[in-house]
Formats: C-alpha cells, sequence, structure tokens
C-alpha cells in the first residue's frame, strides 16, 4: 500500500521543510510514501469561501484515482490516540487498499464532494494549527503509528 498526503499550497517556512523532509525520509523505510502539494487556487481572494473550497475540492479529486481509500484530516473527525492511528493504519493495509490518500485541506475546509467520496475523517486535535503545522505533525504520527506497528522504540505509552 502506498500512503499519498495531498496538501493545498506551499511551505513557507523552511524549518517546517526540514521538518517534514526528516519524517519524509523515515516513513519510506517502512512504505511507499508521497506527499503532493496542489498549487493555491489563482486569485482566490476574489472567491467566496464557499467558490474557494469547491475550486480546491475540484483540485484534489482529480488527484484520485479509483479505489484510492480517502481519509479528510478534518476540525470535525474522529480524534484517535497515535495507537489507535496505528491500528487504523494497520486495518487499511490488511484491508487492501492500493492507494491510502490523506488530506489536508484550504483554510475553509472541504467541499461536500469530498466529504462525501471520503471514507473516513480524522481530527489531529481540538486546537486549531496551522495548514502547514499541521503538515509536520501529521507526518510525526504517521511515522509514530509506522514504529509502533514494528515494534519500535520510538513511542512510549
Amino acid at each position: 500500500m502506498k500512503i499519498i498526503l495531498l496538501a493545498i499550497g506551499k511551505t513557507d517556512e523552511s524549518y517546517l521543510d526540514e521538518g517534514m523532509q526528516k519524517y519524509i525520509d523515515r516513513i519510506v523505510h517502512y512504505l511507499p510514501f508521497e506527499l503532493k502539494v496542489i498549487p493555491d487556487i489563482k486569485q482566490r481572494k476574489s472567491l467566496t469561501q464557499d467558490q474557494q473550497k469547491q475550486q480546491e475540492g475540484l483540485l484534489i479529486l482529480e488527484q484520485l484515482q479509483p479505489g484510492d481509500e480517502l481519509v479528510l484530516l478534518d476540525e470535525g473527525g474522529k480524534q484517535l490516540s497515535s495507537r489507535h492511528f496505528s491500528v487504523l493504519l494497520e486495518k487499511k493495509m490488511l484491508s487492501g487498499p492500493k492507494r491510502l490518500v490523506f488530506v489536508i485541506g484550504g483554510p475553509y475546509g472541504f467541499s461536500p464532494q469530498l466529504y462525501e467520496r471520503a471514507q473516513q475523517k480524522i481530527s489531529l486535535s481540538l486546537m486549531t494549527f496551522s495548514h502547514q503545522m499541521v503538515r509536520l505533525i501529521f507526518l510525526e504520527q504517521l511515522y509514530r503509528a509506522l514504529s509502533i506497528l514494528r515494534g519500535e522504540p520510538y513511542h512510549h505509552d
């Protein structure tokens, strides 16, 4: 199974890029992984929030293939401990989707079409983080979950 993280907009801070690359380098030792950044929408300031969500949603849907399992990182999603996230990953690995796609949306969330297409929503916290910080936090949690599944000493209960 390949895991893909889709994110809207580039990362502006080099320290976040460095941290993300650190975890990507670790993740690829466990399984195929790809971070795909979808460019920000042009002239988005002239769009309403709903229009922006719609356009971002279309760009995200274009990245999906038939059979992809889609998980939205959404503030209204289910909150999981790191150990429970590792169990979720293990179940996905055993159930056989070719690609497991996690999505970090734009600042206003997701379009209705993405909510309909998604198999699951998870939340990383009740707190709000910048979309750029969420990338690093998610990558660390993905690495943590994979190390839990391998019984490695990275995670401590």
